[in-house]
């Protein structure tokens, strides 16, 4: 978990060395504001960003992820959104 992180394929540089190096199955990263839930096939590891639950940024909705980690397996994802920032 960073809080920049780019996504699949454009990480950013130091995190896509570490992920190439030690490939997670789940790979959590902010700063975009923009919620996105997808699977990087390149190091089969699902990608999460959570949007953004402040009131500052250019966000309209505020928004996080609630899942489910059981084992190897992530499960159960929703998406919920807390209302207009």
């Amino acid at each position: 978990m960073t809080h920049i992180g780019g996504y699949p394929p454009k990480y950013n540089p130091p995190v896509k060395k570490e992920l190439t190096a030690h490939p997670p199955q789940l790979f959590i990263c902010g700063h975009s504001h923009i919620l996105k839930i997808l699977f990087d096939d390149q190091l089969q590891c699902l990608h999460m960003n959570p949007g953004a639950a402040g009131n500052q940024g250019w966000h309209q909705i505020r928004t996080l992820i609630r899942f489910t980690v059981d084992g190897k397996d992530m499960k159960d994802c929703e998406v919920i959104e807390l209302g207009k920032r």
